[in-house]
């Protein structure tokens, strides 16, 4: 694998352990989540940095495979430009449906 793109699906895999580590030690909760805004906030940076490495990976390799490759650089485009308010509501759900799955897929191509 080319070596940049394994440093990417590095970062993707930090940026999701660290969003993980963020509800370490008590349960995932919408309410406390939209109550702290450090914690929303960390959140977003993390998939604007997800968001950035799959951008990377696709412009050097046009046919790497990542599912969702496209949905998650539109998440990472609407929170870095805020032309659009990305919503509470997405950015839980990505973070309780979409990231489990693409940590599991990214580890994978990690170890391939």
């Amino acid at each position: 694998m080319d070596p940049e793109i394994k440093t990417w699906l590095f970062d993707v895999l930090q940026s999701i352990t660290e969003i993980e580590s963020y509800f370490e030690g008590k349960p995932k909760r919408f309410d406390e989540y939209i109550a702290d805004i450090k914690t929303k906030r960390a959140v977003e940076r993390d998939i604007e940095i997800i968001g950035e490495a799959v951008n990377r990976i696709l412009k050097k390799d046009k046919d790497f495979k990542i599912e969702n490759a496209q949905k998650i650089i539109g998440a990472r485009n609407r929170i870095a430009h805020g032309s659009d308010k990305i919503s509470d509501d997405l950015l839980w759900s990505i973070v309780i449906n979409h990231l489990p799955k693409l940590k599991s897929e990214i580890a994978v191509l990690i170890e391939e």
